[in-house]
């Protein structure tokens, strides 16, 4: 990471100037590998969210990746994706070589064998945001999307697509530009999202398996009531399986999620899915636990509008009380120690491991 330039953007949001931090540098501005820069600050920042941004890019220059992840997971994220995309790459393990300049073109690598379904699936993207973009620039982030995933898997043939993948990785595309996104996919996919990207979904299952006991820990009663929709939790596969990038329709709202699922274990997830769960309690406790199907459907999709920072620090305080080797039902023995749910605890693995994982 260039220093200098982090150092200047400091002094330049420090005056809320926005130009100025454009024109320092801190942000790469190649037009063919664009972010969604419409989705940059266009006032001041206040004088909270400056001390804040000052903040991260200080521990961006540090390295302090504990101090970056609080930062992340506290009220408001990472404020705007000029900072993300300083700070996301670093939450992921990414390193500043600039990519893979010494390989192949991915373009020579042999085909992916799912390389169909990800056209299919590229097609239905860009649905909800980016806002205002014609169809000449929604059909240019589709085919960007569509190669970031391509050289992804290409160069990682031991990974399978799952539908919804694009979910994520367009959130990746939109913040970093194509040319950054590669890298921070690929470390993605490998060390946070791997279990879903295995032959079969045993594995993306064994995630939800969890829910039934953090849902007891974080209320009994609650947890009781659900207890026959329970038994099968598969309406928190899509949301968790995408990351909620399915389900949230608001760029903001998978912005500011983003900052906290990347600063956090993979299985914050999980438990983020039981919160979200126990807000609703009142309604759900309103509908009898002999309609199953009328409890699943609530329960498959997520309220709105959706009050994260509340949420989210929800999460945290759950997660805090009942960690998950303290979880009932022996539910936490009972994931594969490759799983990135005990994986992701430890940040030095690199692409390689994740691949033997």
């Amino acid at each position: 990471m260039d220093v200098d330039r982090l150092t200047s953007t400091e002094s330049t949001h420090a005056r809320g100037d926005k130009e100025a931090v454009e024109a320092s540098g801190a942000v790469a501005n190649d037009v063919s590998h664009e972010p969604l820069a419409a989705s940059w600050r266009a006032e001041p920042l206040s004088a909270a969210e400056t001390s804040k941004v000052v903040q991260i890019l200080e521990a961006c220059r540090d390295h302090d990746l504990p101090a970056l992840a609080a930062l992340a997971t506290s009220d408001g994220g990472l404020v705007e994706d000029e900072i993300r995309r300083i700070a996301w790459p670093l939450l992921l393990g990414c390193d500043d070589s600039g990519g893979s300049t010494s390989q192949p073109s991915w373009q020579t690598l042999p085909a992916h064998r799912d390389e169909h379904q990800v056209e299919l699936d590229v097609n239905r993207s860009f649905i909800y945001y980016p806002k205002g973009e014609s169809e000449t620039q929604i059909d240019s982030r589709k085919q960007q999307l569509s190669n970031v995933i391509t050289e992804v898997l290409r160069r990682h043939p031991l990974l399978c697509y799952f539908q919804g993948y694009h979910d994520i990785v367009q959130v990746l595309l939109l913040v970093l530009g194509a040319e950054k996104a590669v890298d921070a996919v690929a470390h993605l996919s490998l060390l946070r999202i791997r279990d879903f990207m295995l032959p079969s979904l045993s594995a993306a299952i064994s995630h939800l398996q969890l829910l039934p006991a953090i849902m007891y820990a974080a209320d009994a009663e609650l947890c009781e009531h659900l207890s026959q929709t329970m038994k099968q939790p598969f309406f928190a596969l899509a949301a968790t399986l995408t990351m909620y990038a399915h389900d949230i329709q608001e760029y903001g709202d998978i912005a500011r999620l983003f900052d906290f699922l990347l600063a956090r274990e993979a299985v914050f997830s999980v438990y983020l899915f039981a919160v979200v769960i126990t807000s609703r309690k009142n309604d759900l406790l309103s509908i009898p636990p002999t309609e199953p199907e009328t409890l699943h459907s609530i329960l498959s999709t997520l309220p709105r509008p959706l009050a994260l920072d509340p949420l989210l620090a929800r999460t945290t305080s759950l997660f805090a009380q009942h960690p998950p080797a303290s979880l009932p039902f022996r539910a936490w023995s009972r994931i594969s120690r490759h799983s990135v749910l005990k994986t992701t605890r430890d940040a030095r693995l690199s692409l390689l491991d994740g691949e033997a994982l």
